[in-house]
């Protein structure tokens, strides 16, 4: 495997492919570390992960829809990438696999006796099973391509109704099928190169939430705990130690060492919300953290975050996020679930 500090993710670019696929997964992987601290305190931070376009040269040539592009290194490069990704391949159904895929999947059953992890997008993962590296595994594809894979490559198990397979020797075969689950693809390999975490943060920032809830769920209170007002900055920073008080407006206001009227209304013309609506939102931050973090019961993570009412934490939390913290874990935690052990 790559032995560089950051994990190496090379994604294969030939000229029957999108630039959706091959751009949006680019763009998605370089992120990840670099872009969630800019939004949440205006730092940007170090992209985590090496991502580079592989080909057979690196000729400029074009993409479908003319899109130009060229590869950063090539086949012969003597660097095993830790993983190898393939996006889709525009050929009709039933279709050939031309010579002019030769050197990709030669490249692909190189690589995967070397240990990398083999990626695929949509219709991608024909060449996977061209390379013989599906035979005896659990499959996915494009629907539109199912069939032709079950017909032409008898030993591979194919599972067109599941959007994402992960398989093979070590897990290190995963596969997404059509449309836009190379997104499920892209956080699957953040989660598994870096951290769940890291993939979260990737979703929230993209909105991306395997398919079928909206923003809500994603969004996080990106406020730094700086004020111009240096009352209502003592406010902030005691509240940062003390979201879980009691009393936690109180605790605020003589922090601040305001009168309560004067507090409030510098406090909303400061932040833009009032007092306790701050604190709820602090501790909906944490609740969202905690269900997807921990297995605890949701009437423990309400305790934890500072409320005593279970039922009122739940009615706050689906307010505020659009999801029930039970529907909310849910749905994040499958990051979680999918990630081999």
């Amino acid at each position: 495997m790559n032995t560089e500090k950051r994990p190496l993710c090379a994604i294969t670019v030939y000229p029957d492919t999108s630039s959706s696929v091959v751009y949006g997964m680019y763009d998605l992987l370089k992120s990840v570390g670099r872009d969630w601290s800019f939004v949440v305190d205006g730092t940007v931070g170090t992209s985590l992960l090496d991502v580079k376009l592989i080909g057979a040269t690196t000729d400029s040539f074009s993409l479908l829809n003319g899109v130009p592009t060229k590869a950063e290194i090539t086949y012969s490069s003597t660097d095993t990438p830790d993983v190898i990704i393939v996006p889709e391949v525009m050929i009709p159904p039933g279709a050939e696999i031309g010579p002019e895929f030769d050197p990709v999947i030669q490249y692909l059953k190189s690589m995967y006796s070397k240990g990398a992890i083999i990626a695929s997008a949509c219709s991608g993962s024909l060449l996977l099973a061209e390379a013989g590296l599906l035979d005896g595994y659990d499959a996915t594809s494009h629907w539109a391509y199912c069939d032709t894979m079950r017909r032409r490559y008898p030993k591979v198990d194919v599972h067109g109704e599941r959007a994402l397979v992960v398989t093979g020797d070590e897990h290190r075969l995963v596969m997404a099928g059509g449309g836009t689950s190379w997104l499920d693809l892209a956080l699957y390999l953040i989660a598994r190169l870096t951290s769940v975490e890291r993939a979260m943060e990737v979703a929230k920032m993209n909105l991306i939430d395997w398919h079928d809830v909206g923003q809500q769920p994603y969004a996080r209170l990106a406020l730094t705990r700086h004020s111009d007002d240096a009352a209502i900055r003592a406010s902030l920073e005691w509240i940062a130690q003390h979201v879980r008080d009691s009393h936690p407006v109180q605790g605020m206001i003589e922090a601040s060492g305001l009168p309560e009227r004067t507090f409030a209304r510098r406090f909303k013309a400061a932040i833009g919300m009032t007092a306790i609506d701050y604190v709820h939102a602090l501790r909906i931050e944490d609740a969202k953290q905690r269900l997807e973090s921990t297995t605890d019961p949701v009437e423990g993570v309400s305790f934890e975050v500072g409320y005593e009412d279970a039922a009122y934490f739940s009615r706050l939390f689906k307010r505020s996020v659009g999801l029930a913290p039970a529907a909310y874990r849910r749905r994040f935690a499958r990051l979680r679930e999918m990630r081999p052990s």
